[in-house]
């Protein structure tokens, strides 16, 4: 028996060397390897224009008007630490309508009027300007929810997507949204007293981006009976962003390219992680661009 011991502490070292000389490899030394993968920028903001059409509103004095000689000022310092990406390509949020903000750019160029104040013009096509880019891309989509509501039928199946489309659920009056809405109504009164750059740098903070997403699964109908809150969350919103993230692949983007994406923060959730799951892309902090080093 004793003769045994030392053999069987010998193949423990063995095995424990062995292992140590053959650890595991990463995914991405099979996925990616030495190949350069496009890099992506998301910049996640709050609509400008303030179109009311969230469920939470900002008071009209909470508001930032964009076209004051001071947010002007911000806009471009903004614009400029953006510009330290150096995108090759610019993705709004807007429908496949890249010949409508070209046709704007131009006769913006012209003088012929003014840019709006959202934040497709104001960021994306003043950036484009800056950057001497030669188009701007609208990659915006409706979820399956609303495609499916538009062709309702008789069956049990159309009436249940009737049933979930017409209601909203997203929102509500319990504790958690409660809680959402003092967090929100806080930041819009916080907003105008920041620069818009220090704005932009808290809206794209990993765990504001994630509250963010939070919203739609705490409490409000997402709480439903059976499974209806889930299933309008995942129809609508959820496959609203997966529909986004499939356009954005449909564009000519080559493995050299630095895209910026600007959508409204709230999307922010769900396209991060789609783009820090997909190997196809490498993901670019919003915060880093100070120490950004164009590859």
């Amino acid at each position: 028996m004793k003769s045994i011991i030392p053999i069987f502490i010998a193949l423990c070292f063995f095995q424990l060397s062995t292992a140590q000389e053959m650890p595991y490899k990463g995914p991405d030394e099979f996925l990616i390897g030495d190949r350069q993968v496009p890099q992506v920028l998301l910049m996640g903001t709050w609509h400008f224009a303030y179109p009311g059409l969230d469920e939470h509103k900002t008071k009209e004095e909470d508001k930032i008007n964009i076209f004051t000689p001071k947010r002007q000022e911000e806009l471009q310092e903004l614009l400029d630490y953006v510009a330290q990406f150096q995108p090759t390509k610019i993705i709004v949020e807007s429908g496949a309508n890249t010949g409508y903000l070209m046709n704007r750019y131009r006769r913006w160029k012209k003088g012929e009027e003014e840019l709006y104040a959202n934040e497709r013009d104001q960021v994306g096509i003043r950036l484009m300007d800056q950057l001497g880019l030669d188009t701007i891309y609208g990659c915006d989509a409706w979820g399956l929810l609303g495609d499916l509501h538009d062709k309702i039928g008789d069956s049990e199946a159309d009436q249940y997507i009737k049933r979930i489309g017409d209601r909203h659920y997203f929102g509500g009056k319990d504790e958690w949204m409660k809680r959402y809405k003092e967090w929100y109504t806080y930041s819009d009164k916080q907003m105008p007293h920041n620069t818009l750059l220090e704005n932009f740098l808290y809206l794209n903070q990993d765990k504001v981006i994630d509250r963010y997403f939070g919203a739609y699964i705490s409490g409000g109908q997402f709480d439903s009976d059976a499974f209806e809150g889930p299933d309008a969350l995942s129809m609508f919103w959820m496959n609203r962003n997966l529909r986004i993230f499939h356009k954005i692949q449909q564009l000519d983007i080559q493995d050299n390219d630095r895209v910026l994406i600007l959508f409204g923060a709230g999307h922010m959730g769900i396209l991060r992680w789609l783009y820090e799951c997909s190997p196809r892309y490498e993901l670019v902090e919003f915060d880093s661009l100070n120490d950004f080093t164009v590859r």
